[in-house]
């Protein structure tokens, strides 16, 4: 089986976000990056793919040299090969364009996507690349197991949790619950080491457009002040009369 896990290279969530251009650019100045959380939890189920049934596995993501620290780390955590495309990341129709591109041409039987990132958090990629590829693919998943090209997924939906079977070639958008936070891997030396030597195909892209266009960013109002008080007379008070709570 063959696995390709798109990796989104995205600011740690500790980062303090700033914007310039009159707020139409992400200020990057000081921002650390990391693997997106969703994509991670699709790394490391991969890993066990690798592991227990042979899989060989891929990363890939769309965009600039900057984003090669953290597919080194995904080769580190234990992928076999890392595939930047060349272009900055626009929109998720551009992405998907161009991430639909390297999974034909390479042939995959499994896509593990995460079913957001925490950057934009569009959670649109997942979808839209299983529609130009016609794959079959299932959003929010956090459970998948493959028994030859015969797939069984569990989703979560409101409420409760849903189980599919379905046939591969598959598209997936993972989350946590695909692997829990206590199994993602920490990269040791031996890997970062071996990191170093595993091929990191940097490819032209295909030219796809972006479909939309950021107007402008902003960020959410600061938090009011707070009372403090010393006894519930008070707060009955001031949630009667200032906050209409009660």
């Amino acid at each position: 089986m063959k696995i390709l896990v798109c990796i989104s290279h995205v600011p740690d969530t500790t980062s303090k976000i700033n914007f310039t251009d009159n707020d139409t650019q992400f200020d990057t100045n000081g921002v650390q990056f990391v693997i997106n959380p969703n994509d991670e939890f699709g790394l490391t189920r991969a890993m066990w793919f690798k592991e227990k049934q042979g899989a060989s596995v891929d990363v890939v993501n769309v965009g600039g040299p900057e984003t090669e620290p953290t597919l080194r780390k995904a080769l580190a955590i234990g992928a076999d090969t890392a595939i930047r495309v060349n272009t900055q990341a626009k929109d998720g129709f551009q992405v998907a364009k161009e991430l639909a591109s390297v999974v034909q041409n390479g042939g995959y039987d499994l896509v593990i996507a995460g079913r957001e990132s925490i950057d934009y958090n569009g959670g649109m990629v997942p979808g839209m690349l299983a529609s130009l590829l016609g794959s079959n693919f299932v959003n929010t998943c956090i459970n998948l197991d493959i028994d030859g090209s015969n797939a069984s997924v569990t989703r979560e939906i409101d409420g409760g949790k849903e189980t599919v079977t379905t046939q591969l070639p598959l598209v997936i958008g993972g989350q946590k619950g695909l692997v829990e936070e206590s199994d993602l891997r920490i990269p040791n030396m031996r890997g970062i080491m071996m990191a170093r030597k595993k091929p990191l195909t940097v490819i032209d892209p295909v030219g796809a457009s972006a479909e939309t266009a950021v107007a402008t960013f902003e960020k959410p109002a600061p938090k009011g002040a707070v009372k403090l008080v010393d006894n519930v007379d008070d707060l009955i008070d001031l949630l009667h009369n200032e906050a209409k709570a009660i």
